[in-house]
C-alpha cells in the first residue's frame, strides 16, 4: 500500500512539475499578469476602493472573498487540532 502511495505521490509531483514548463519566469515584466492585471489594481484600486493603500485595497476589497475563506479554513484546521488535542475527562 505504501509503494502505491509513493507512486502516486511521484506521478502527482511529475505533473505538476511538468505542467510548470509554461509559467513566465519570476518577476517577469512581460508576463500577462504584469501587463494587464498589475496596472489595473495600481491605476483603478484608490479611485474604485476609496483605500489609500493598495495592499489593503487589493486583500479587502478586490479579494475579500478568497481572504475571508482563507481565514475560516485556518480557524476550522485549529478548531479540529483542539479538538482532537484537548483531554477528555474521565
Amino acid at each position: 500500500m505504501k509503494t502505491l502511495a509513493f507512486l502516486a505521490t511521484l506521478a502527482t509531483g511529475i505533473v505538476l512539475l511538468y505542467g510548470t514548463r509554461d509559467f513566465a519566469a519570476w518577476g517577469d515584466a512581460a508576463s500577462p499578469a504584469s501587463r494587464h492585471v498589475s496596472p489595473v489594481y495600481i491605476q483603478q484600486a484608490v479611485k474604485q476602493t476609496h483605500v489609500p493603500n493598495i495592499v489593503t485595497a487589493i486583500l479587502g476589497d478586490y479579494r475579500g472573498y478568497d481572504t475571508m475563506f482563507e481565514t475560516v479554513v485556518i480557524y476550522c484546521a485549529g478548531l479540529a487540532v483542539i479538538c482532537v488535542l484537548r483531554k477528555q475527562k474521565t
